[in-house]
């Protein structure tokens, strides 16, 4: 009954809770706790369950389906776990004779399924119930899943105050102490948020449904779980499609990538008929830019978007490289961050005042930081980013707040092998796309390098976005080509090009 035990004492604590009151509890509220917990007990690893459920896209396409429950242990190295619930959308087959279900693995880490499967990648999603079942999985700490957990904290560094590696790792380990306290209160194990328990989730889930295999369709961190799921249950996975890949022991991005990735961005500029005078090198205006707020933070006034009052923000040279890391991976943010610099170099600031404001009161997510400190480094790449950081703009800052932040969790690295390479003759199709930041083609490259049984589609003019999955109706086409047993037909896609935003005529 520890259980029970545990859930009534924690009710006592919670005065905001209903059922409490300042007088203390009645009897039918002490009743009602104990029959809650009763219940909770009475749950089992595998129960599962189903119900009809509305699916309905990001374009308004409505789709019968099921939303499933499927209860697991939170921690399957501990006998006396408490047991949580994971949350999963069903799509059924259209196919006659339907083969295994597909299993789609959303990135972040930390991005719920079922919403993911809604957005820019339903068509892909939906064309593939033509192969068999289509699952959308919240994964453990996400979503509907059981528990979603979120912080009540935001990073909360002083706006006034230019940001620098030093203070700014103190504000993230603060706040994260303080969430990672109220979720331990709360009964979570964090030790039990790793993407080893993730894909023994996602086997489990088969098994509740009964299926002798099934196929993943994985994007960026659902590629780090997907092949954990290979490595630990390879002999159930019929085929794997994996975009934007990120192996286990590429959680850690080299700044040798992000500083190609740099060069791309400075090439296509140049290529552009409106930019290519305006920022005829833009890695050197970068650096001019950093320089300058390196000897001279400016103050900026901007208005909060919480109050729409206006506030002033102080940036320096290290919130200027955070931004670029965040800004040289996904589409929309490559489309304006050249712009934003040519105006930052004529002494507009406005552009990355406004994102230091949203950066320095973003809310924190307990399930991420677990999820990427269990996974870690190995000692060979933290060798590699620690040689490569002093040629490079960005260095280890195209990590932050890693690794530092991973003590305030209290998460250990999982075993060396879990990053370890793998080897695997399950058919496996990678997308990659030219312009990728955060997962570029040499990921993908060096990962297949094991799998015996692979091919490797190239999307020109793609980033480490929806253009991976819909950039072009072919690569619907080629996906549902490898999933139907059919020789994939093309190796390389181009979608349309990048268009830069225009610089902004009062900056001229």
């Amino acid at each position: 009954m520890h259980s029970v035990i545990r859930l009534f004492l924690l009710s006592l604590r919670r005065r905001e809770n209903p059922v409490v009151k300042a007088e203390g509890l009645s009897l039918l509220s002490i009743l009602l706790l104990v029959t809650m917990a009763s219940c909770k007990l009475n749950r089992k690893p595998g129960d599962l369950t189903l119900k009809p459920y509305l699916f309905q896209t990001a374009e308004g396409e409505k789709i019968d389906a099921e939303l499933g429950t499927l209860i697991v242990p939170e921690n399957r190295h501990n006998t006396k776990s408490e047991l949580i619930k994971l949350a999963f959308v069903r799509l059924r087959s259209i196919a006659k004779n339907p083969g295994p279900p597909i299993v789609f693995l959303a990135g972040g880490p930390g991005q719920p399924g079922i919403e993911q499967a809604k957005a820019a990648r339903s068509p892909v999603i939906l064309a593939l119930r033509e192969v068999g079942d289509v699952i959308a999985l919240d994964q453990r700490g996400t979503g509907l899943s059981e528990r979603n957990l979120k912080c009540k904290q935001r990073l909360d560094y002083p706006l006034n105050h230019p940001a620098n590696r030093q203070d700014l790792v103190a504000a993230w380990k603060q706040q994260a102490q303080e969430c990672a306290s109220y979720w331990k209160d709360e009964g979570v194990d964090l030790s039990a948020y790793n993407t080893n328990e993730s894909a023994d989730d996602v086997d489990a889930l088969r098994q509740a449904l009964g299926a002798e295999r099934i196929s993943l369709l994985a994007h960026s961190y659902g590629t780090t779980l997907a092949i954990a799921v290979l490595r630990r249950h390879g002999e159930h996975i019929q085929k794997v499609i994996m975009s934007g890949m990120e192996a286990p022991d590429q959680t850690y991005k080299l700044p040798s990538n992000a500083q190609r990735q740099l060069e791309i961005i400075a090439q296509l500029c140049r290529s552009d008929p409106t930019l290519s005078q305006k920022i005829p090198d833009l890695v050197g205006l970068l650096k001019t830019v950093s320089d300058h707020l390196k000897n001279q933070p400016v103050i900026v006034v901007v208005v909060d978007p919480d109050t729409q009052s206006k506030t002033m923000v102080t940036v320096s040279d290290f919130d200027l490289r955070l931004m670029t890391a965040a800004y040289i991976g996904r589409e929309t943010e490559i489309k304006a961050f050249p712009a934003m610099l040519y105006s930052m170099s004529l002494g507009d600031f406005s552009s990355l005042a406004k994102w230091a404001l949203d950066y320095r009161h973003q809310q924190m997510s307990a399930m991420p930081f677990a999820m990427d400190c269990a996974s870690g480094v190995s000692r060979e790449r933290w060798t590699r980013i620690e040689r490569e950081e002093s040629g490079t703009f960005l260095g280890r800052d195209l990590d932050f707040p890693f690794p530092e932040i991973c003590a305030a969790w209290g998460v250990s690295e999982l075993d060396s092998t879990f990053r370890s390479d793998l080897n695997s003759d399950v058919p496996a199709l990678f997308v990659s796309g030219t312009i990728d930041g955060r997962t570029p083609i040499s990921n993908a490259e060096e990962v297949r390098k094991g799998f015996r049984n692979s091919t490797l589609v190239i999307i020109n003019g793609a980033a480490h976005s929806q253009s991976l999955f819909v950039g072009s109706p072919r690569i619907k086409d080629l996906m549902l080509e490898f999933m139907k047993g059919s020789a994939v037909s093309t190796s390389r896609i181009t979608v349309t090009p990048i268009e830069f935003d225009p610089p902004n005529p009062s900056a001229n």
